[in-house]
């Protein structure tokens, strides 16, 4: 019995060490700290931990000694589980709310525990923490807001696919927000940091297996400030000082380097999101106890999306759902208590598959009191500025007169309705954010307050508002844009757009219509597109330095084919026509990528110059030698903007392809996935694209082919004919040639 029991308690304690190796990493994120009436401060902070098979495990998280009169913990839920039934990763949150003495000026806490999963670095132990300031800042009259961040639970990315992972680094306040590696724990090698845009990169072949990482993101004001302390005291912060940050929260994550895979094309293995899913960083709003919507979808043509995982709050629910043609969707659904107003919620997910999974993508949910202060604040976005109108009508005792935009120079203007804000991508405080594929620019309203008013009887008001736009996407994925406009800014350029169009024919004048898009074209058929500059500067020259073909929307993709390139015509068919200084107008015939492709992107890098200078690379023209270019003046031109268009469809009687159907060489119908929905029609109205022409070529095809056949076999009946006539008539002459010779012959014998 005794070694019955001894074997027991053995394997007990095996249990329990391989529960406790499942340490996957945790994040803390902080609702806005409050003050008491009798002077403490309330801090209220969610953490959630991620592991592998146990996320239900208690935290133990301590207030440093003679900062708290009271620290309670609420019982944690689990949020977030694989649903395949592998059990390879599980999310849990917890809240915990702090009362702080009021003679404090800040607050720390912190948790510990063991064990991370197995990793190369050797790791075991981990430990979280945050400090937070407690002072009212001078710019916002409120207690300061920590950076928002979190990661899902588990990362993969195959060795031969690895980049950059982008992590989520947001501030309420709109503060500077850095990344940094821990000081107390190693740094995994062949890996870099971004610390201003936290992004995580290699700097060479990392290692499979799994890595694990400690970061701290601080939050640093940028403009000065002065916060002051219940004790009376103030401290005075230069803008971006990164000595001072006003808080400091610890990220932890692992990351899993898979063996490699066939192809990082996005989309192939790696599943990648459509155009529905929300941008990485994206904020979005949530309304108490009205229930919050996301819905992402993602593909994956050579393998299956079996789930999505998810680090969101407690109570959201998760809804799969997959489809045709490597596609799948998840719907987020999440229903904000009144304890979560004003909280600043992070949602990050991933499109999963069992070989890998798609790129990490997290937005920011701002839970609000009405719905009425996200959903009346329209934005319009126009090529070199943006326009905001909010409706006074959705928010009550709303005072034009104590609102202004992130630079006070610039005022907002007012009607008995609605309350209206112009301002260009350079002016009104209004900032660039490059978010990788997109440039996005942002600008806010607040309310402030007169300098000595002792009371207010207003609300606060803080409304954040921006126009993002694609470096390189097609505006396919964007139907119900009437242009496909790309907005870029350059010191000395300013603002500047282009716009990049399929017209109907070489008038270019008539565009296509949105509603046509994907464009079904057949092959050797002429299209005709256009790109037009637009800037902020009264005089500029136009140089398409080159274009260049892919079968997706991906300008990287390995398979490309030439249109253009170093500024000379590579395309035997391409046609350019004569246009302005700030027009590319040009033809080519459309052809198909050899294979199961059956779509045609366009992507080209373009250039604005100061007209007139001799050393501009538009001056240059086609450069044979690329070595030879001369260097950029930055004065003189700006640098290369990719910009995008597509797809053309091709229809799919068109081309042959015996890797479909080998026996025939012929594409079956049943082989080629449709589309959701019907195709729209041929916009081009006199090509074989539209429904009447297509039915007319149909019967073409088979009339031609009927013919074809009875014009060969005439001929070959023909040909026999005369060739027996030919052959019967050299038989009749050398048959009386030799009966001439005969007689003369007889004649001398007689």
């Amino acid at each position: 019995m005794m070694e019955e029991g001894t074997i027991f308690l053995v394997l007990f304690a095996l249990l329990e060490t391989a529960s406790a190796l499942s340490f996957y990493g945790d994040s803390i994120s902080f609702t806005s700290p409050q003050k008491n009436s009798d002077g403490t401060f309330k801090v209220t902070f969610y953490h959630r931990q991620n592991g592998r098979s146990n996320c239900q495990d208690q935290s133990s998280f301590t207030c440093d000694s003679g900062l708290c009169s009271s620290f309670v913990q609420s019982s944690l839920l689990q949020t977030d589980t694989d649903i395949t039934g592998q059990g390879r990763w599980c999310q849990s949150e917890g809240i915990t709310t702090a009362t702080v003495f009021a003679n404090n000026t800040n607050f720390s806490v912190r948790d510990s525990g063991c064990c991370w999963l197995s990793n190369t670095e050797g790791q075991t132990n981990w430990t979280t923490s945050a400090d937070l300031v407690l002072g009212i800042r001078s710019d916002t009259y409120t207690l300061n807001s920590c950076p928002v961040t979190t990661t899902v639970s588990s990362l993969r990315v195959p060795q031969n696919c690895f980049s950059s992972i982008h992590l989520l680094a947001h501030d309420p306040d709109g503060d500077l927000v850095r990344c940094y590696f821990s000081s107390d724990a190693a740094i995994p090698s062949n890996f870099s940091l971004d610390e201003t845009a936290c992004t995580l990169k290699g700097t060479g072949q990392v290692s499979t297996g799994v890595h694990v990482f400690e970061l701290v993101l601080k939050d640093f004001s940028t403009q000065n400030i002065t916060l002051t302390h219940s004790d009376g005291t103030s401290v005075f912060l230069e803008a971006s000082d990164f000595s001072s940050p006003l808080c400091k929260v610890k990220l932890q994550f692992s990351v899993e380097i898979l063996p490699p895979i066939p192809s990082c094309e996005a989309g192939h293995v790696q599943p990648m999101f459509l155009s529905s899913t929300p941008l990485h960083g994206d904020v979005l709003h949530a309304t108490v106890d009205k229930s919050f919507q996301l819905f992402a979808q993602a593909q994956a043509h050579h393998s299956t999306i079996n789930d999505f995982q998810v680090s969101g709050p407690q109570n959201m629910t998760k809804e799969f759902a997959d489809g045709q043609f490597g596609k799948a969707e998840v719907t987020l659904s999440w229903t904000p208590q009144h304890s979560d107003l004003h909280r600043s919620v992070p949602v990050c997910f991933t499109a999963e598959t069992n070989e890998t999974q798609s790129e990490m993508r997290c937005v920011v949910v701002i839970v609000t009191q009405a719905s009425a202060i996200k959903g009346k604040a329209i934005v319009h976005c126009l090529p070199n500025k943006m326009t905001v109108v909010l409706e006074k009508a959705s928010m009550p005792g709303i005072d034009v007169n104590f609102l202004k935009l992130r630079d006070p120079s610039c005022s907002l203007t007012s009607n008995d309705t609605h309350i209206m804000g112009t301002m260009s991508f350079s002016t009104c405080g209004t900032k660039l954010v490059d978010k990788g594929d997109f440039i996005t620019f942002q600008n806010e309203i607040n309310s402030f307050e007169l300098p000595n008013a002792v009371i207010t009887r207003r609300k606060i008001v803080k409304i954040d508002f921006s126009c993002h736009f694609p470096k390189a996407i097609s505006i396919s994925s964007y139907y119900n844009l009437q242009d496909s406009d790309y907005i870029f800014t350059e010191s000395n350029f300013g603002s500047f757009g282009y716009s990049f169009d399929i017209f109907l024919d070489n008038n270019f004048t008539s565009k296509v219509a949105p509603s046509a898009y994907p464009v079904e074209v057949t092959l050797m058929q002429k299209i005709y597109m256009g790109i037009q500059a637009q800037s902020e500067l009264p005089n500029v020259t136009l140089f398409v330095e080159s274009c260049k073909a892919t079968p997706d929307d991906n300008p990287d993709n390995l398979l490309n084919y030439n249109l253009i390139s170093s500024g000379c015509v590579q395309d035997e068919t391409l046609t350019i026509y004569p246009s302005n200084q700030t027009t590319f107008n040009f033809e080519v015939e459309t052809f198909k990528f050899t294979g199961n492709y059956d779509q045609v992107y366009i992507t080209c890098s373009v250039i604005l110059c100061e007209p007139g200078n001799p050393f501009s690379r538009c001056a240059q023209g086609c450069v044979s030698n690329p070595s030879r270019r001369r260097r950029r003046a930055l004065s003189r031109e700006t640098v290369a903007h990719y910009i995008t268009q597509g797809p053309l469809r091709l229809t799919r009687k068109n081309y042959p392809n015996p890797a479909v159907d080998g026996n025939h060489g012929l594409m079956k119908k049943n082989d080629i996935p449709d589309t959701v929905g019907p195709l729209p029609a041929n916009p081009f109205p006199d090509s074989p694209g539209t429904k009447s022409s297509q039915e007319s070529w149909k019967f073409k095809d088979i009339l031609n082919t009927n013919i074809s056949t009875l014009v060969f076999a005439s001929a070959f009946l023909i040909l026999v004919v005369i060739l027996v006539v030919v052959i019967r008539y050299f038989g009749r002459k050398s048959k009386a040639e030799d009966q001439k010779a005969l007689i003369p012959s007889a004649q001398w014998d007689n």
